[in-house]
Formats: C-alpha cells, structure tokens, sequence
C-alpha cells in the first residue's frame, strides 16, 4: 500500500476541489495513484448527480460579463440547492470562471462541451456536484450585442443584467450601467410595447375591460378606456418607458436622451434566482 502524505492529499484537493476526508479515501482507494484518485471522485460526483437529478437548484450565482470592446455580453447562473453553498467563496469564483468562457460560446451546449482545466465544463459540474453533494448545473443563458453592451450585477449575484446601446458615445458606461440597474430593480416584461407579446395585451385589455363594468361603466366606451388602462400597462412594463430610478420626472428614454439626444436603448436581458 502506498504511503499517502498529508501533501499528497493537499495536492489532489488543489486539484479537484474536493474535501480533506474525500480526497484521502480517493488515494488510498487507488493507491496513490493520482489520476486513478481523480477518476474515483468524478465517478463519486455522477453517482450524486444521478441521485440528485430530480432536486430543485432554485439557489445559486447570477453573473454577467461583457467583452473588451462593450459590444456583446452574457448572463449566466451557476445553479445550487442551498443558499449556503451559493455564497461559498470558490463556488462564485467557478460561476465567474465559466461566466467568462460563456462569453465565447454562442449556446449553452457549446459553454458545456468548452475545456475546464482539462475537462470539460459539464465535467467540472458533475465533479463539483460529487464535491459538494448538491445538484450543481448551468440554468440561464444569455447572450446580447450590441453597439455599446453594459452589465450590473446586484449584491449577492441573485439578479444580473445587460442592456445595449445605439452608440458608443461619451458617458455610454455610465448610462448602460444605470439602465441596467433599473432593469435589475424593476423587472421590466420587454424593452417597448413592440416588445409585449399579443396575448399579454389582450389579457391586460380583458382584465381593465372586467373592471370597468365592475365599476358600472357603459359598454361602448370600455374599449377607449381600456386602451387608455393598456398605457399605463406599458409605462409600468416597459423598460425604455418606466420612470427613471433616479429621477422619477424622467423616463428612461428621456434619460438616455439626456446623455445624448440620437442614443436609445436597443436591447437588455435579466437573469434572476426565483
């Protein structure tokens, strides 16, 4: 039997991440053979992971990147089970680490099939998985271009955005960043009425249209009416027509304008933990 340090150990912990006791009972199993060990910890971890296919990974970290030039960006979430995991130091670190290799893959399947120190991204979360002893997986994916692309992340990675812009002008970070955090904060259901699906419309017509004859209304005028309701459906739910956060006298439109008077929003995306 081979003679198993306390620094072989060490090392397959760097490697792999797994826990002290893990990594010990890995070498002794394949007798100091290294490779050997890291094998029977990823056998381990698709052991879990087929356990733990049906569990809810509802926690996790929610992280947006953008590339050099600001004109495509991606938003990811590294999913968990538990909110104690999802704060944990490394696990944030290996989200941004496959936040940055999302950046130059076009679908979540190629980010999956890309190398991870040697594995392959869907590797490394059935490994984590066998690690942590939670359900570990990439859940959203987005990607976004644009002529100026700009990201916010909330404090404690639960909600990420991007948002893009018409142009590269002066004062473009600083007001893609801002119109992210609304997009953060406010949830928006598109970017302009264009944006709202048909039959969220009709629904919110129906639904303005049921109330006014609560409230007695003539037949004939719930039409005009509930177009009118439908404007503040779309001031409320739009992104580019919300109030601006901070400054409720402006739209976010009207603020974009203010920062220069021929830039628009033209695109955001928002990933969010439930």
């Amino acid at each position: 039997m081979a003679n198993i340090t306390a620094a072989d150990v060490n090392k397959l912990r760097t490697i792999t991440g797994a826990g002290m006791m893990d990594c010990k009972k890995a070498l002794v199993e394949a007798d100091g053979d290294f490779d050997k060990a890291i094998e029977n910890l990823r056998k381990k971890g698709q052991k879990v992971a087929a356990n733990r296919a049906d569990r809810e990974s509802s926690e996790g970290a929610v992280i947006a990147v953008v590339n050099a030039e600001k004109t495509e960006g991606v938003v990811i979430s590294l999913n968990c089970e538990t909110d104690f995991v999802a704060k944990n130091e490394s696990f944030v670190k290996l989200a941004n680490d496959f936040a940055a290799l999302a950046l130059v893959s076009a679908t979540k399947e190629e980010l999956l099939a890309k190398d991870y120190n040697g594995i392959t991204v869907a590797e490394k979360l059935t490994e984590q998985t066998g690690v942590i002893g939670e359900k570990i997986e990439i859940g959203s994916f987005e990607k976004l271009e644009g002529a100026f692309v700009g990201s916010y992340i909330h404090a404690g990675n639960r909600i990420a955005t991007l948002v893009s812009l018409s142009a590269n002008v002066e004062g473009a970070d600083e007001a893609a960043r801002n119109v992210a955090m609304q997009a953060a904060a406010m949830a928006p259901l598109a970017l302009n009425e264009e944006g709202v699906d048909a039959a969220t419309v009709e629904k919110e017509i129906e639904i303005a249209k049921d109330l006014l004859r609560q409230e007695g209304k003539p037949e004939a005028m719930l039409d005009n009416i509930a177009k009118g309701k439908l404007g503040r459906f779309f001031k409320d739910n739009t992104l580019v027509n919300q109030d601006y956060i901070k400054d409720s006298k402006l739209s976010v439109s009207e603020y974009i304008k203010s920062v220069d008077a021929s830039l628009v929003v033209t695109g955001f995306k928002r990933v969010a933990l439930a």
